[in-house]
């Protein structure tokens, strides 16, 4: 290692730390405050420490609508990714292997739903002619409409890294397109799964917008939407503003820590060979 790479090294750690873990401590330094030494917002050691009694303040605020936005984010995780998985799987298999005239269609379809910024009122207003405006199924599919793009882009790179001779085997042996997509293609496509699981799962227990334009009422809140909960026109309550963001920060931050490496994997995989 030459020094100046050692000391690029060096200045791209620190870099990193400024960036990702000085707010973080910041945020748990305040979540942990009183509300009036809160209320500066310095980066000072807290006079006390209030970490339960903040915790608890957070959870049974306005009837324990925390639990409730918990419950709600991860039912729409759950759904939306889950449909992520299987309808970009199949898209990406039929494009990758079926050549057709309509592929390069369907594949700038795709493209487009990556380039294209979403419509909100042209969305609600079809969201509200089907009835599922302002319902909990109606959000899940808004997030599969997102995020079909970057799945589909996703599977098409990596399916192109199988060997055709596996779909041939099989049709040899008697399968169906559906059995070789499910029983021999599918099984293979688990480095790439995991990674939109953990990347998909993470930006849309995160989403902010799309729950607030799509998924109003007290009802239907999300994690996001609670910070809400202790902000108001002349005041906000900070130490209790910044537990609920660590609250809601610590579930996508452990997932993110320990699939990190399959995530690298799963991308450099299907972008490197694809």
């Amino acid at each position: 290692m030459t020094r100046r790479q050692y000391w690029t090294g060096i200045i791209a750690t620190v870099v990193a730390l400024v960036i990702f873990v000085v707010p973080f401590v910041f945020i748990a330094f305040t979540a942990v405050k009183d509300k009036a030494q809160a209320s500066h917002l310095d980066f000072t050691w807290p006079l006390q420490f209030l970490f339960w009694q903040n915790l608890v303040d957070v959870v049974t605020t306005r009837n324990y609508m925390l639990l409730l936005a918990y419950f709600n984010s991860s039912i729409i995780t759950v759904g939306a990714v889950a449909m992520l998985i299987l309808f970009g799987a199949m898209v990406g298999y039929v494009l990758q292997r079926r050549q057709s005239r309509w592929n390069q269609v369907i594949f700038g379809c795709v493209l487009a739903g990556l380039i294209i910024p979403p419509a909100v009122v042209p969305t609600i207003w079809v969201m509200q002619g089907l009835g599922l405006f302002k319902t909990i199924w109606g959000m899940v599919l808004i997030q599969v409409a997102y995020g079909l793009a970057f799945s589909v882009l996703l599977y098409r790179s990596f399916i192109a890294t199988i060997p055709r001779d596996l779909d041939e085997a099989a049709r040899i042996d008697g399968a169906k397109p559906l059995q070789i997509f499910l029983r021999v293609i599918l099984p293979l496509l688990k480095p790439v799964t995991v990674t939109l699981i953990v990347v998909q799962s993470i930006a849309i227990f995160n989403d902010f917008t799309n729950p607030l334009y799509y998924l109003p009422g007290k009802e239907n809140v999300t994690v996001q939407l609670t910070l809400f909960n202790f902000q108001s026109q002349f005041s906000t309550q900070f130490n209790l503003l910044f537990m609920n963001i660590l609250l809601v920060t610590i579930p996508p931050l452990i997932v993110f820590i320990f699939f990190n490496r399959q995530i690298v994997a799963g991308m450099t995989a299907g972008a490197v060979k694809g």
